[in-house]
């Protein structure tokens, strides 16, 4: 057989497989036996090993899983992947609607209602019928690219019949009976079993070996889009996008339904609450979203959650179990945190053995007691809470219990605050907070250090090698090569990660300091308006409240916290040890002269070689300009690369100004010269 005979052999059997693949995995209708599809593929195996140079990148036979990875790169979402408003009930439900209606100024309006998957939100991105990513949401803006483990989901398409750059959202998960057969498995092994096919779902997903994550039947069912350069004026509403989705082989659950009125969604939600438990996977809510897509654009959104959107989470569920312990924790603040430890119980497919008691009076005014059943409710909570206890159940062998006077970690004595009900350690050198301190520091929103994991620190307490924050910008190879699972590549990459910290902006280093009342959003209002440290520290009660949006409460805590030798200390030892003390965000901003876009809208379209999309929209942003994603008669300006489409026909249609890339560039480096 030569070259060319098997090209098109291997084409031919890659092109059924996919197609009984899809018929099995997607349609749930396969139209072959086991048998016929595992021959074709032992067919394409066999010609992929005798003819290696012609495998394709899209071939099934990827599925089974690549080499194993060292860590997970990071992806910059070029839109960001937001979480979504909560309704807990149907005034909530009602509120939503009201809120929508008026913001389009309409007495209705179309929703599109899917079930809320309880997974992994990730995103697939294609470029020329290929998939070439797919990461995880991570914090919205900053995910983990995790395409080898994504490939052996044989429920997304390799390739698809579609060139256009595009990226689509979904939830992956596992189904119930893979979930028990995981953990059959798991327990045959002698293994910790997952508590939830969510657990389990994310971690198969999050290991660094793709084969583990190929043995593990995973699904996905795909319920939106990020970047869209398709054909818009033919998909203008949600629900045509969805089902385009669906013509091109992606998995679109079956049971989403679209209502003209709340009325109907409300029943909706109402069947789903009695209903979901005949689903074989796992579902936590109902998500409700506006149709249209030049609505959703109107109503626009939020610092965090589109306005547009709502996801419904079921009513609580609750369980009984036994309270066997009371643990007490110390926080960063040094407030004194009571957990109740349980007798394990499984509660929304999760299994709990530790539930939030807040501090003393909710003890006292529960009357709960040591030994006591005790009834869990979880209502959208990650850590479900005690709500009462079966008093008719005591044996009289019940203890009753006290938080602890003294300090659990540095024996100093517990105070109450002013108008506080929290207990207090004020030691500023208690080991459990100064730790707690170093984890919030360390933190993806703050410092964010990768590879400083809280048994890092741990170890690093215990062996006394940091005692105070700035200790973690003096540590070397040396230090830390004795600590456990801490190899050479381990270590270089934390030095490094260590080292990149001191060049964050200074509103990262201000949420790191876990000023008390101090926030992510309140520490950069803080760097915007100060500029530096040195200015921060210095400024005055009266100075901090002129700020938008800093109440007195922040003023007065920010004000408190430099008044502290320690803190103070603390500020200047970092500086010297090269931690940046200014804002980097003014950088970003042009002066009036030069904003060249100024109160422009700009459409951004086709694939671009110098810049990418994301270095495109902040150039535009940085001179005045706003990047929408239409072509309408608002539009001032398209910015076109290759393969432009509609956007760009649209634009000559309407005669708006259309530069391609290389004016775009010229302009740039003129105006930045």
């Amino acid at each position: 057989m030569d070259q060319q005979e098997a090209k098109e052999k291997m084409d031919k059997l890659i092109t059924e497989i996919n197609r009984f693949a899809h018929e099995y995995y997607v349609l749930d209708h396969p139209s072959v036996p086991d048998a016929v599809y595992d021959e074709k593929f032992q067919a394409l195996l066999q010609l992929e090993t005798d003819f290696p140079a012609l495998t394709r990148t899209d071939s099934p036979t990827k599925r089974v899983g690549a080499e194993p990875l060292d860590k997970f790169s990071k992806v910059q979402h070029e839109i960001p992947m937001l979480s979504l408003g909560n309704a807990f009930n149907e005034q909530e439900l009602r509120d939503f609607d009201r809120r929508v209606r008026n913001g389009l100024n309409k007495e209705s309006v179309t929703y599109v209602c899917e079930l809320k998957i309880d997974g992994l939100a990730v995103s697939l991105m294609y470029e020329n019928g290929q998939l070439v990513r797919g990461s995880t949401r991570g914090d919205g803006t900053t995910g983990e690219d995790i395409t080898s483990n994504l490939r052996t989901v044989k429920s997304i398409p390799l390739s698809i019949k579609e060139t256009a750059r595009f990226e689509v959202r979904g939830e992956a998960f596992m189904p119930h009976a893979s979930f028990i057969n995981l953990n059959e498995e798991k327990e045959k092994n002698n293994e910790s079993l997952f508590a939830n096919p969510r657990n389990a779902a994310a971690g198969s997903l999050r290991q660094l070996d793709p084969k583990i994550a190929a043995s593990r039947n995973l699904d996905i069912f795909l319920y939106g889009y990020g970047l869209w350069e398709l054909e818009e004026n033919n998909y203008p509403t949600h629900s045509s996008r969805l089902n385009l989705l669906e013509k091109l082989g992606f998995k679109v659950n079956q049971e989403r339904r679209k209502y003209d009125n709340i009325e109907d969604v409300i029943s909706y939600v109402e069947y789903w609450v009695t209903h979901r438990k005949d689903l074989n996977y796992e579902i936590d809510g109902i998500v409700i979203k506006v149709d249209d897509i030049s609505d959703q654009e109107t109503l626009g959104f939020t610092a965090r959650t589109p306005r547009w959107a709502t996801a419904y989470k079921f009513p609580a569920t609750e369980t009984v179990t036994t309270l066997l312990d009371v643990e007490v924790s110390v926080g960063r603040t040094g407030a004194i945190t009571p957990t109740a430890v349980l007798e394990p119980v499984l509660i929304d497919g999760s299994t709990v053995s530790r539930a939030t008691l807040h501090n003393q009076d909710q003890i006292n005014e529960l009357d709960i007691r040591l030994g006591d059943q005790v009834v869990l409710k979880k209502a959208g909570d990650i850590i479900p809470k005690v709500v009462r206890v079966i008093k008719e159940e005591r044996t009289g062998d019940e203890e009753t219990y006290q938080l602890p006077t003294d300090c659990p970690a540095c024996h100093t004595e517990l105070v109450h605050l002013d108008e506080e009900v929290a207990l207090r350690c004020l030691n500023p050198d208690c080991p459990a907070q100064l730790q707690e301190a170093l984890i919030h520091f360390v933190s993806r929103n703050a410092m964010n250090i990768d590879g400083l994991g809280e048994k890092v620190i741990e170890q690093l307490f215990q062996k006394q090698l940091v005692t105070s924050i700035d200790d973690l910008y003096r540590l070397k190879k040396e230090d830390l090569l004795p600590l456990e699972r801490m190899g050479e590549k381990s270590v270089s990459n934390l030095l490094n990660a260590i080292s990149a910290s001191k060049d964050n902006s200074l509103e990262k280093l201000i949420f790191g300091l876990g000023i008390r009342f101090i926030g992510e959003k309140a520490a950069t209002i803080l760097a915007q308006a100060f500029d530096t440290m040195d200015k921060l520290r210095s400024a005055t009660f009266e100075q901090l409240v002129q700020v938008d949006e800093i109440g007195e409460k922040m003023a007065d805590a920010v004000v408190q916290y430099f008044h502290k030798d320690e803190a103070l200390e603390l500020v200047s030892n970092l500086e010297v040890l090269g931690v940046n003390m200014v804002y980097q965000g003014n950088e970003n901003i042009a002066s009036e002269q030069d904003l060249l876009f100024k109160d422009q809208t700009i459409v951004l379209t086709g694939k671009m070689d110098y810049y990418t999309r994301k270095e495109a929209k902040q150039l535009i942003e940085k001179y005045g300009g706003n990047v929408t994603g239409s072509v309408s008669s608002n539009t001032d300006l398209v910015i076109a690369g290759e393969s432009a489409g509609s956007k760009f026909e649209q634009a000559q249609k309407l005669g708006i100004t259309i530069w391609d890339e290389e004016t775009f560039k010229e302009e740039m480096k003129e105006v930045e010269a």
